[in-house]
């Protein structure tokens, strides 16, 4: 019974954001395989079913429509947060998956092998020093650090006419000196989730 409110809520909440729910199923096997996980390993702090499926895969999928070019990578990726749902709704999109715990890249490369999910590419490594050989069309984060130090830890990964995307909530951040880190804000867009009541805003970085 749990299992079909839980597929009514997600496919509910994709129809609202105009996702295809095709790939609705793929999705909550991905939240089952992480709660299963978090038992052991505490790959993240949330525990409820529901939770994870509001807060993880429908936050990710809320932001997906402003994203940009065919190559991402998700810098602190965790659980995979947002990156894997990404690349789950778009198979065409390249998604590299970047952290440093190794529990946590460890899962990662589980969840893709059991849910065949081919475009992604698991990297751990701290992201100062991860130096990729092509550099990415968006460069994106869920509450990694602040704004400034997210450009500054990230920003050599992002390619000359590139993006830089953080997904933050409510609490107003210093975007000072990001011009002297080479970015400009360029959007700051208030983020509708559906089924949670709570602001989320997506800050949009373009390269001077």
């Amino acid at each position: 019974m749990k299992d079909n409110h839980l597929i009514q809520l997600l496919t509910t909440a994709l129809t609202r954001l105009n996702i295809s729910t095709d790939v609705s199923k793929q999705l909550m096997d991905f939240v089952y395989l992480l709660e299963k996980w978090n038992k052991t390993y505490n790959i993240t702090a949330i525990r409820d079913l529901e939770k994870m499926v509001i807060l993880h895969v429908v936050d990710s999928a809320s932001v997906y429509r402003y994203l940009s070019g065919n190559s991402i990578i998700d810098v602190g990726t965790g659980g995979g947060i947002p990156g894997i749902i990404f690349a789950m709704l778009n198979p065409q999109l390249k998604v590299t998956l970047l952290d440093s715990n190794q529990k946590k890249t460890r899962f990662l490369r589980f969840a893709q092998r059991q849910l065949n999910i081919d475009n992604i590419t698991v990297v751990c490594d701290r992201v100062e020093q991860y130096q990729p050989k092509t550099l990415y069309d968006v460069v994106i984060s869920r509450a990694f650090t602040e704004v400034g130090n997210f450009l500054k830890l990230a920003g050599h990964l992002c390619k000359e006419k590139g993006q830089v995307l953080a997904m933050k909530g409510p609490r107003v951040e210093s975007e000072e000196d990001v011009q002297e880190i080479g970015f400009e804000l360029s959007q700051d867009i208030d983020i509708q989730v559906p089924f949670l009541d709570a602001r989320r805003r997506l800050l949009v970085f373009n390269r001077i």
